[in-house]
């Protein structure tokens, strides 16, 4: 529900704060007023087209601020969210500055944002009506989610959703395998020619570092043996280390009593590096034993390190993606040998998808048509009243062609009507008048007033050109809204007027202005709003029955549209 607008140097509007009710409010006041400021400027707040002129003369700067109440279950609250905006805590504050250039800025709680969003948030919160505006209602593209919403089918439409994205993957996949085969069955020759290259040389991963490491090691052979040899040489030559060791620990050994275990932790130490010198011996012969000095095998490690790094480079890969590389060429191959039989399967559970998802679109059809024929029945039985008794409001439902099938079926819906008897029915806004539009759109809201999302609507002028009984009509018929929907409405007729539940008059008035010094240089334009009490509502009321001068027969006629209107 909008709850406030703020409105600041918006063309004759110097500075303007409206609060807002439930329920049905209207607007009122002579031609030239001003009541259609107060629509563009909500407007603009709602995201609509900027315009320079909308800077009222003399400023630099014009803005808009619509405060909302908004429940938690809201539609917009996901939208915010995925733009990372907070508005869980129930309020909405949509804001539109523009300059004098014609440049604007949006905001949401205080947060820029694009106008496109705002817009789109602007959608869910207003739907504005006048004569001649390319209403959300009239928006064949809508004209769908409009009849689902009244139909309310929310199961077959998810059946429908989800039949349709099984077919779409099923055929997803299909086409992305005939793209393999495709590309397999091209490249075949050369495939069988890679992966036979591949399992000739059998590559591994880490074989490339521990060749690379053999051959090193092979490479430097000599150098090895030659040092290792002359070190066992040193070890047990006589008098070598461990000979000497032995001696030294021998001599220690016979004097050791008489040094009263002062030699006892030499001693100790002694036959460790013994110990530690044989050990060293034994590793040493091991190692000389295991190396494999072959020249053979150097030239055979070094010709598959080589081979190794080839096929690599051939194929523009490392070599341990080598193995990696055959699995893939393999599987390609395997497309073309194992493809057909695959490609059969996938074929046959995308036509069974397919039909599973034509049988829930024609389920869903069917509803569409029942719904359509209720639709139908209600906006006509509404047209009467409205002076449009000759006129008829059709559902049209014809089957789309299947490039156009989608997520909600094979439907196109298109809301029609023919004003005349005998005439054929055409798209509502290429056949109505402007009066006769707003009428029709008055019909659909009355219909539509429980399944519709939008809680604030407003009617710009929606009894143009009607009075008496049909101006009664219109008003009882927003009375009805109001009791579901926030209603604001813009109007001429004394009997919309009396209907209202809060009631404003828009006017102009001019105000002096100071220039300096001279004292009151200058005269200015402003609209003014101001709420009615009882006693004003009256006098207004009867204005607009009787003209410039209000007579007493007026307002007695007044009195009689207020009570008649509050029963």
């Amino acid at each position: 529900m909008l709850t406030s607008l703020a409105i600041r140097d918006v063309v004759l509007i110097e500075r303007l704060d409206l609060d807002f009710m439930p329920g049905l409010c209207v607007m009122t006041g002579e031609t030239g007023a001003g009541k259609s400021i107060l629509l563009d400027s909500l407007g603009l707040a709602m995201g609509g087209r900027s315009e320079a002129r909308y800077v009222r003369h003399g400023t630099d700067q014009a803005s808009v601020t619509a405060a909302f109440d908004i429940p938690a279950t809201h539609a917009v609250v996901p939208l915010l969210a995925e733009h990372g905006i907070n508005a869980t805590d129930g309020e909405l504050l949509l804001r539109r500055m523009l300059n004098k250039e014609g440049k604007s800025r949006a905001f949401i709680n205080d947060q820029p944002v694009s106008v496109r969003l705002l817009s789109q948030v602007g959608e869910l919160m207003v739907e504005i009506h006048g004569q001649f505006d390319n209403q959300r209602l009239m928006n064949s593209a809508l004209h769908k989610t409009i009849l689902d919403t009244f139909g309310d089918y929310a199961k077959h439409l998810e059946l429908v959703a989800k039949s349709f994205g099984v077919w779409r993957a099923k055929a997803q996949e299909r086409l992305a395998l005939e793209q393999e085969i495709e590309i397999a069955r091209r490249d075949e020759e050369f495939l069988r020619h890679a992966v036979d290259e591949l399992d000739r040389l059998k590559p591994e991963p880490g074989e490339e570092t521990n060749l690379a490491e053999k051959r090193a090691l092979m490479m430097h052979g000599e150098q090895l043996i030659s040092a290792m040899n002359d070190a066992l040489g040193q070890l047990r030559m006589n008098n070598g280390a461990d000979e000497r060791l032995q001696k030294a620990a021998r001599e220690l050994g016979r004097v050791a009593e008489k040094a009263e275990t002062r030699l006892d932790e030499v001693i100790g130490t002694l036959d460790r590096a013994i110990n530690e010198t044989a050990e060293a011996t034994n590793q040493l012969e091991r190692v000389a034993q295991s190396l494999d000095l072959d020249p053979n095998e150097l030239e055979n490690a070094e010709e598959r390190l080589f081979a190794l790094r080839a096929l690599a480079r051939k194929h523009n890969v490392l070599v341990d993606d080598l193995s990696d590389l055959r699995a893939r060429m393999t599987h390609n191959l395997q497309a073309v040998e194992d493809g057909g039989a695959r490609l059969e399967i996938l074929n046959r559970e995308e036509i069974e998808a397919k039909k599973s998802y034509m049988t829930a679109s024609t389920e869903l059809s069917a509803k569409r048509k029942s719904a359509a024929l209720r639709l139908d029945k209600a906006v006509s039985t509404e047209l009467d009243a409205l002076k449009l008794g000759k006129a008829t409001f059709v559902t049209e439902i014809s089957e789309l062609a299947e490039d156009a099938w989608t997520v909600s079926g094979f439907d196109r819906i298109a809301f029609l009507v023919a004003t005349n008897p005998g005439t054929p029915a055409g798209p509502i806004n290429k056949i109505a008048s402007g009066g006769e539009m707003a009428r029709f759109m008055l019909a659909l809201k009355v219909v539509l007033a429980e399944s519709d999302t939008i809680g604030t609507l407003v009617f710009d002028e929606v009894d143009a050109g009607v009075g008496g009984a049909v101006a009664a009509a219109v008003g009882e018929r927003l009375a009805r809204l109001a009791e579901s929907n926030q209603i604001l409405v813009v109007t001429h007729s004394p009997q919309v007027a009396a209907r209202g539940q809060t009631h404003w008059r828009v006017s102009k008035s001019e105000q002096a202005q100071l220039m300096g010094s001279n004292g009151l240089d200058d005269l200015r334009i402003l609209t003014t709003v101001a709420p009615l009490d009882l006693g004003e509502r009256k006098e207004e009321i009867a204005r607009m029955l009787a003209g410039a001068e209000v007579t007493n027969e007026a307002r007695a006629a007044a009195d009689s549209l207020l009570a008649r209107a509050g029963e």
